[in-house]
């Protein structure tokens, strides 16, 4: 991972790169990539089920229920930890860490 420069978490947030695709992006603004700085949770750390309603709260901007349904994402939505299947981590509770990629592709076409 060389070839970072100036990337230090001034603001005390993980620097995480955020991709939607399948359509997601639609509630995005349209933009697939995105970088972002996300705080920790209170204990330090950043889970996916906080980066997600963080995502929910600062990047949607339209229609948030196509997005989420409670503290999670929508059934039909496929989550990537840096090209891994959330699932096989620990889903919701996932913890991140500074630069990982995470991707969120909606399997549902239509509507």
């Amino acid at each position: 991972g060389a070839g970072r420069r100036g990337m230090s978490g001034e603001d005390g947030g993980l620097k995480l790169s955020i991709e939607f695709g399948g359509g997601l992006e639609l509630l995005f603004g349209g933009v697939k990539s995105h970088k972002v700085s996300v705080p920790p949770d209170g204990g330090g750390v950043l889970k996916m089920k906080t980066l997600i309603g963080w995502i929910r709260d600062k990047l949607c901007q339209e229609r948030p229920e196509m997005f989420t349904q409670g503290n999670t994402v929508r059934p039909g939505i496929l989550v990537l930890i840096n090209d891994a299947d959330w699932e096989l981590a620990e889903g919701a509770e996932s913890v991140l860490e500074d630069g990982d990629e995470v991707s969120f592709i909606s399997t549902l076409h239509g509507g």
